[in-house]
């Protein structure tokens, strides 16, 4: 693949992560854009990027850049992908695609008519091991899925003096948890089991109404605020936990739970996938094994082996069994699968017909089942996805 100049919108804990999977992938990050000219000016000197952008307007002006990712909060997505497509780029946007079905139904609409790709950055589709429970669904191991449960697990809010933009339903949205890692989930499962989510039943907590804000503004997964810093006490509506019954199109049902207050528990997506005749187990902490279960013979651990994995998926599994491959690795693989889309489409030949990576068609359904997730809440009733 030939290199393909890019430029990140962010400088927080995820914007550096896409540059790192950019660079080893061998495409140029030509660029770098924070919230004011003096923050991308320093991202870029630390980062090592020729430029740090003075705004959005400068960097797509840029005829080095090719391809925008939009790492920024998530009250911005909306408009700055809209800035993106008017310009002709491509983007990949972090989730949520928009705030509103509203935002995300223009948004798709418009990347149609430009002919661009665009996708979201659910990255957890590339484990290795997701896309062989994926591919061994397609093949009829699972059989009839009869139900999907599991959670989404954190605690880096766990405490009041705990904070960050995504607290802030201005900043981040009304929804919090649910849309920041729930979405993750509700992806990753309907990746693999090909269901579609057809109504839910949600209980949303919100578990500290006030929280501690630093007044010098906080990063994420930084820890909680130092006493000696300066804060300011703040209301507080987004939740830190949910409890959500899912009913899926065909008849299958699910449970999920997520929490940003579970202490011990950093980063763990888990899932339990039950079939008529085997089961999936998978856990984001120990992403490298996926337990296959059974009733009437032992169950397998099926350990990460390029060797071991259906011929599609060895292309995203690039180190020998026994070598992890683990969180950083799945942004690089993304970047590998929406890029050959972007070379192809530069090329003019066809692109992927089903692509692997999640889509503006993906992004905007995300944002329907969270629409309903919080009138079901509200209302405390089964609630249909539009």
């Amino acid at each position: 693949m030939a290199p393909i100049g890019a430029a990140v919108v962010g400088i927080g804990f995820i914007g550096p992560v896409h540059v790192e999977a950019l660079r080893r992938l061998g495409h140029r990050v030509v660029g770098i854009l924070g919230s004011n000219p003096e923050k991308s000016f320093v991202a870029a000197r630390d980062l090592g990027i020729p430029r740090g952008y003075a705004d959005l307007g400068e960097l797509l002006d840029d005829p080095l850049v090719q391809v925008v990712h939009l790492a920024s909060p998530n009250v911005h997505h909306f408009a700055q992908c809209r800035q993106v497509l008017n310009a002709g780029k491509h983007v990949v946007c972090e989730k949520p695609l928009g705030l509103t079905t509203a935002e995300t139904a223009e948004l798709l609409a418009l990347a149609v008519r430009q002919r661009v790709i665009a996708a979201v950055n659910y990255n957890v589709r590339f484990y290795p091991l997701v896309l062989e429970a994926r591919e061994r669904r397609k093949a009829g191991h699972l059989g009839r899925i009869f139900h999907i449960t599991g959670d989404y697990l954190q605690d880096w809010l766990l405490l009041p003096g705990d904070f960050n933009w995504r607290v802030d339903a201005r900043e981040g949205g009304v929804l919090r948890a649910v849309a920041d890692i729930g979405t993750h989930w509700l992806d990753t499962v309907c990746f693999i089991s090909g269901l579609e989510v057809d109504a839910v039943f949600a209980d949303l907590k919100t578990v500290h109404p006030v929280r501690s804000k630093p007044l010098g503004g906080s990063e994420t997964y930084s820890g909680p605020t130092s006493v000696s810093q300066k804060t300011e006490r703040i209301q507080v509506t987004t939740e830190d936990h949910a409890s959500i019954l899912i009913r899926f199109r065909g008849g299958a049902r699910g449970s999920v739970t997520v929490s940003q207050v579970a202490a011990g528990r950093k980063n763990a997506l888990r899932f339990d996938m039950a079939g008529e005749s085997s089961s999936f187990g998978w856990n984001s902490e120990s992403p490298n094994d996926l337990l296959i279960g059974y009733r009437d013979r032992p169950n397998k651990l099926l350990t990460r082996d390029p060797a071991l994995l259906a011929p599609k998926v060895r292309l995203y599994a690039n180190y020998p069994g026994g070598h992890a491959e683990g969180f950083p690795d799945t942004f690089k693989q993304l970047y590998r699968a929406i890029y050959a889309d972007v070379e192809r489409t530069i090329a003019g030949t066809p692109r992927e017909p089903e692509p692997l990576y999640a889509t503006f068609a993906d992004g905007h359904r995300e944002v329907q089942i969270c629409e309903a997730i919080l009138k079901s809440h509200a209302t405390e009733r089964w609630v249909a996805v539009a």
